[in-house]
């Protein structure tokens, strides 16, 4: 493990200018892996990694740079107790989820998921492999020689694919490689979760079905075209695109849920290089301007919802920090949210039921959008 960790700072300080943001991300993906299983330090080093990839990759777009970032001050207790492990599913109530249901109108049904198989996109070393052994895997039994199949699955499960972050994903290291200042949701620690069979608190089994309002932002529509690797949405295009689909300043409740589509989504299983090589998405600023309207989740077309490379060097996946560990908001990356916008959907009721996986950093799941 400490390998890895003088891997990304040899990294960090090399003369060589020309690393990519696949490899950043190479490196980021499988270190959150092991993060959750109590390497959380090697975000630290990190930052200085992807100062080097900022400086291989030309940001294209108006990118606007982070007037501010993840910080080592204590953002626990959680607003919702120092014991708690939910986050802001909290906030999907009985009430909450009969107003939802109330934007039922027509029983279509949008699916927000890509398909799982071995050919999408994924992040460094992660694997999606699927088999049936022995095919058919087991019969013919009883008089009536029945037979059956079996799959095998081998995946980081709630890490490929469409994918919804748990609260155990994402951390900060105060000091290095001690553990006990390797802080989480709610202040959790490293030492006191990690566990290489699950993790002990914040798996994702803690999170409530989720059953909400989702409000689509449509940035691709705002923009005139899909927008591009390394483009940052800010709060006035976020600001903008309410204007542009009709919705009011104050549409966004306390426990609604937010979508962006930004046209990423179409290089999926098309260009599969370029889909991972870096994205747009939003900065620390957009971040804190929908933290501040209580939601419960914020998801994207792309694979990480945040701006990659990000126009402050000094970061590395600031949002990330801000939305799970600060603020125990749920992330779900990878969506399909093209057929929303193509048909002028902006408001919707959001369905999606993590997996109860014990100890799991994320879930796989089948988000759909009613309307």
């Amino acid at each position: 493990m400490r390998d890895l960790g003088e891997r990304a700072e040899q990294k960090a300080f090399s003369a060589d200018r020309d690393t990519t943001i696949s490899d950043v991300e190479t490196d980021r993906r499988a270190m959150m892996g092991l993060a959750a299983g109590g390497l959380a330090s090697v975000l630290l080093g990190m930052t200085a990694t992807t100062a080097q990839a900022t400086g291989g990759i030309g940001f294209v777009g108006s990118a606007q740079a982070q007037t501010s970032g993840p910080t080592p001050a204590p953002w626990w207790p959680s607003k919702f107790g120092k014991d708690d492990q939910v986050g802001a599913t909290n906030l999907i109530t009985p009430t909450k989820i009969l107003d939802a249901l109330k934007l039922v109108k027509t029983g279509k049904v949008y699916e927000m998921s890509h398909v799982y198989e071995s050919s999408m996109p994924k992040f460094g070393e992660r694997v999606f492999a699927l088999r049936i052994p022995g095919a058919p895997t087991g019969g013919p039994l009883g008089a009536n020689n029945v037979i059956w199949h079996d799959e095998f699955v081998a995946t980081e499960i709630g890490q490929v694919g469409t994918q919804f972050d748990g609260l155990g994903h994402i951390g900060m290291a105060f000091k290095g490689e001690d553990k006990t200042e390797m802080r989480f949701y709610n202040g959790f620690t490293s030492a006191e979760i990690s566990n290489a069979y699950g993790l002990k608190k914040l798996g994702v089994e803690n999170v409530k079905p989720i059953i909400t309002t989702g409000h689509l932002f449509d940035l691709a529509g705002l923009k005139g075209r899909s927008l591009n690797l390394g483009e940052e949405i800010t709060v006035a295009d976020l600001e903008a695109c309410l204007g542009r689909q009709k919705m009011s300043a104050d549409a966004i409740k306390s426990g609604d849920c937010v979508i962006l589509n930004t046209g990423w989504a179409s290089l999926w299983n098309k260009d599969n290089a370029q889909y991972v090589k870096g994205e747009p998405g939003i900065g620390v600023d957009a971040a804190k301007w929908l933290i501040s309207k209580d939601i419960v989740l914020v998801g994207a077309d792309t694979w990480a919802i945040e701006v990659v490379p990000n126009p402050d060097p000094n970061l590395a996946f600031p949002v990330h920090q801000e939305l799970l560990a600060k603020n125990g908001i749920h992330i779900h990356e990878c969506l399909v949210t093209a057929d929303l916008a193509a048909d002028g959907i902006y408001t919707f009721c959001y369905v999606m039921l993590p997996l109860k996986i014990k100890g799991a950093t994320g879930s796989p799941g089948r988000p759909i959008a009613l309307v």
